[in-house]
C-alpha cells in the first residue's frame, strides 16, 4: 500500500510540474480562475507572451520556472521564447472553475457562491451578481480595515 501511495503522490507532482515544452498542443495546460501553478520548462526562458492576458498571466520566476495565475474563464495559448527569440514552447492554457467545495446558488437570474468546506462561507467569482459581489467585498475590506487598526 505505501508503494501505491507514492506512486499516486509522484503522479501528481509530475503533473503538476511537466514541463511544458514536453506537452503538445492537444494537451492544453490546465489552471483554476484565481490560483497559481507553476511550470518548468526544458530551457531558460528570456520572454514569455499570454494571448489574451485577461484570461491568464504568467510571470518568470527563475529562467526555468514560470508562474501562472488563472484570471478568467477560457482558453489562451502561451509562448515562450529564450533570449535570442527562439520559442522554447507554444501551448495553449485553460482557466477552468474549482468544482470541489464549491457551491452556487441561483435567486432568479441572480447567482451566488460559496466554499462550502468546512462550513459555507461566500466567495466571489466570477459572474456572480454584481450586488452580491460588491457586498462581498465590502465586508472583507472591513475586516482587512478592522485588522489594520489593532
Amino acid at each position: 500500500m505505501p508503494f501505491r501511495t507514492n506512486l499516486a503522490a509522484l503522479a501528481i507532482a509530475s503533473t503538476l510540474l511537466t514541463p511544458i515544452a514536453a506537452l503538445g498542443e492537444s494537451a492544453p495546460v490546465s489552471v483554476k480562475v484565481n490560483m497559481a501553478r507553476i511550470l518548468r520548462i526544458n530551457a531558460p526562458a528570456a520572454t514569455v507572451i499570454v494571448g489574451n492576458p485577461g484570461i491568464a498571466d504568467v510571470a518568470i520566476q527563475d529562467p526555468q520556472t514560470l508562474v501562472l495565475t488563472g484570471k478568467s474563464y477560457g482558453q489562451t495559448n502561451l509562448i515562450v521564447l529564450d533570449a535570442q527569440g527562439n520559442p522554447i514552447a507554444d501551448t495553449m492554457l485553460e482557466v477552468v472553475q474549482e468544482q470541489a467545495g464549491l457551491v452556487t446558488v441561483y435567486q432568479g437570474n441572480r447567482r451566488t457562491s460559496l466554499a462550502c468546506e468546512p462550513v459555507c462561507q461566500p466567495i466571489v467569482m466570477l459572474g456572480d451578481d454584481a450586488g452580491y459581489t460588491s457586498e462581498a467585498i465590502g465586508s472583507a475590506n472591513a475586516v482587512a480595515g478592522a485588522a489594520a487598526a489593532n
